[in-house]
């Protein structure tokens, strides 16, 4: 069975009811599935032996969520909600903000939509062709277009635009069929300036996050003192009888959402800290791993394609048996040109029919950042048995132009006895900085004083610079 024969679930922002998620997987085994798929556009995709549209319709239509089978006309909408409390985040991009910009998308748009938060590197940015990105400024996006018609390079739009009017550029950009009509960013943005639009002028560019990919599997503490639950199946085949039996505990320990990860894996929050063993009893029943090695966990392949499973699973092996650390690297496995890429590493392959003469080439992202966009050639036309070689090389470049920034060393005095505490304002969200208690999360120990902290400090809730702060 090919991807197009799959029965393809739309989960808008990646994120659904647990009551939902059971009646999607309920359904997909009386069709006579046996596991779900999951998608990199935060999808769900199912086989089913005998396509009954009677029942789907049905199904789908209780729970207001849109499907195809046999077809690609629209596409799902991505966002970042799944980051929420894992990542660093908007102060003031919260889930009920998340909510009303996905609920208020009513159009069934061919195009790919990206709602994403920039201080998280969970979620790329600009796989999107219509990629709105969150500003400082309190429920206010960047618009950055990405078709063939711009070369698929993200072009920024001149002015930000207000969260609960996105609907609306949507919709018009939806309408117009851009790549039919070959139409390019100015003429799309020239009827964006024609909407009845709240804007403002950009008041900073936009930095593109770190290229630091978070673990995101197993038990994982949140800052509210519940915990967060990520699972991962290594063949992205999840058993719909052990995710009926994750559902149920859910429902009975009052879990209410579950969020898809871009990475074929999903993540369950507010997990209560009495109902932990519970869990790890449920995880210990069904056989399941919560601790892959993080040399798995950062590879993006397209669904159902048995060869490149088994190109990333010998890589995999290959570099654990040498003890390799690919932490801050992303990896991809490109078979054709239908995968849209979003890792720091790429691994494309040509269409010999023999796989034995099969040939790899081997790019890289610009500064190995994956929302940098642009590729370049590290070998071309390299066989199978030296991938690993070279993935370790290249591993090596990686670490090599990683810069440190250098810390000003401490000649002050921490005593304050006697003194006031000395205080700066992020005048972005107002959190404080106290020199007292410096910031143990960043590894700022007690007593650092505001100067002596390094230029890459960044404000620990909203993610903004150093220079942001105002002394108290």
């Amino acid at each position: 069975m090919k991807k197009k024969d799959l029965v393809r679930v739309f989960v808008k922002g990646g994120v659904l009811s647990t009551g939902d998620f059971l009646k999607i997987i309920n359904t997909a085994q009386k069709l006579g599935s046996e596991h779900i798929h999951l998608g990199s556009r935060q999808d769900i995709l199912f086989p089913v032996k005998e396509q009954y549209k009677d029942n789907l319709d049905e199904t789908f239509e209780q729970i207001q969520t849109e499907y195809q089978i046999n077809e690609f006309t629209h596409q799902n909408i991505l966002s970042s909600y799944v980051a929420l409390d894992i990542m660093p985040h908007r102060v003031w991009l919260v889930p009920h903000v998340f909510h009303y910009i996905l609920d208020s998308i009513q159009v069934k748009s061919p195009y790919r939509i990206n709602i994403v938060d920039p201080l998280q590197s969970m979620v790329p940015l600009f796989t999107g062709n219509i990629n709105f990105i969150a500003t400082k400024q309190d429920n206010y996006w960047y618009l950055y277009l990405r078709f063939k018609t711009t070369n698929n390079e993200p072009i920024a739009y001149s002015k930000i635009i207000y969260g609960y009017e996105l609907h609306k550029v949507v919709t018009l950009i939806s309408e117009m069929k851009v790549e039919e009509n070959q139409l390019s960013a100015e003429d799309i943005f020239e009827a964006i300036d024609q909407l009845d639009l709240t804007k403002q002028n950009v008041v900073e560019e936009l930095q593109y996050p770190k290229a630091y990919f978070p673990y995101y599997e197993g038990l994982n503490r949140e800052p509210g003192g519940t915990y967060w639950l990520g699972l991962y199946w290594r063949n992205n085949k999840f058993s719909i009888n052990i995710l009926r039996d994750i559902c149920q505990r859910c429902l009975d320990t009052n879990v209410g959402r579950v969020s898809l990860t871009p990475w074929k894996a999903f993540i369950i929050q507010g997990i209560r800290a009495e109902h932990i063993i519970g869990w790890e009893k449920l995880m210990g029943k069904s056989g399941m791993n919560l601790r892959h090695s993080s040399l798995e966990l950062n590879w993006h392949l397209p669904v159902m394609h048995e060869e490149c499973l088994q190109l990333k699973n010998s890589l995999v092996r290959a570099l654990d048996q040498q003890d390799i650390s690919t932490s801050g690297l992303t990896f991809s496995i490109k078979p054709n040109d239908d995968i849209h890429l979003f890792t720091s590493v790429v691994i494309e392959f040509d269409e010999a029919q023999n796989i034995n003469d099969r040939l790899y080439n081997i790019l890289y992202s610009t500064d190995f950042n994956p929302n940098a966009g642009e590729y370049q050639t590290y070998v071309a036309g390299a066989t199978r048995e030296v991938l690993p070689a070279l993935l370790i090389e290249l591993s090596h470049l990686y670490y090599e132009q990683l810069e440190e920034l250098p810390v000003k060393k401490n000649t002050k005095t921490s005593d304050s006895k006697g003194k006031q505490s000395v205080k700066h304002q992020c005048s972005s969200c107002m959190t404080i900085y106290d020199e007292t208690y410096g910031d143990d999360a960043a590894d700022i120990a007690e007593g650092t004083h505001f100067e002596d902290l390094p230029e890459s400090y960044l404000c620990p809730t909203c993610g903004d610079r150093k220079s942001s702060y105002q002394r108290l």
